[in-house]
């Protein structure tokens, strides 16, 4: 399986001068809504099939004082890929020719499943990761009914343990396919 470094784009559009002309002349709403569908490219580290903003953690792009200033929010305040998103943020700008950008983290409101967009939720399933169940007790960090099994859709599942490959997944078993697959936890 290759990991998250070797499967990331390289983001090589360069702003040209007439859009920098356009931001220095009050085009900020474009320009940020521009950024925006570039973060749309960047893919979560620890599961690439999915952009920082379809999982929901880019929360705000602003332009303050000349800068570009995304608040990201991690999935949990301990997420250890929480410098690496912020990292790869930035350098996907500066790849763009953004120099001026600012990450900044908001722990508050704290980051829910609820924020994950339904295209992220079908990439996650065609990835071969359940996700998050609906109406799940947020917090509760284990499924609050019936997992349905990502490769035959049975719902005749068990958690095997409830720490996966990364600390927001659990291991759990299809009892029909008998195919182990991750499951990201409701929070």
């Amino acid at each position: 399986m290759a990991s998250a470094f070797s499967s990331r784009r390289c983001l090589v559009s360069i702003m040209t001068a007439a859009e920098k002309a356009g931001e220095a002349s009050g085009g900020q709403s474009s320009s940020v809504d521009r950024v925006w569908r570039w973060l749309e490219e960047v893919p979560d580290p620890e599961i690439p099939v999915v952009s920082v903003v379809d999982l929901g953690i880019v929360r705000d792009v602003s332009m303050e004082d000349g800068k570009y200033v995304v608040t990201v929010t991690p999935t949990y305040s301990g997420c250890p890929a929480t410098a690496v998103i912020s990292l790869d943020i930035e350098n996907a700008l500066h790849a763009r020719g953004l120099e001026d950008v600012r990450i900044e983290t908001r722990l508050s409101p704290a980051w829910t499943t609820a924020w994950i967009t339904d295209n992220a939720r079908e990439k996650l399933k065609n990835y071969g990761i359940a996700p998050p169940v609906e109406g799940a007790c947020v917090g509760a960090m284990k499924a609050a009914g019936p997992v349905a099994c990502p490769r035959c859709g049975s719902l005749n599942t068990v958690e095997t343990s409830r720490f996966g490959s990364t600390p927001c997944k659990a291991h759990w078993r299809c009892n029909d396919c008998l195919e182990p697959f991750d499951y990201f936890k409701s929070f």
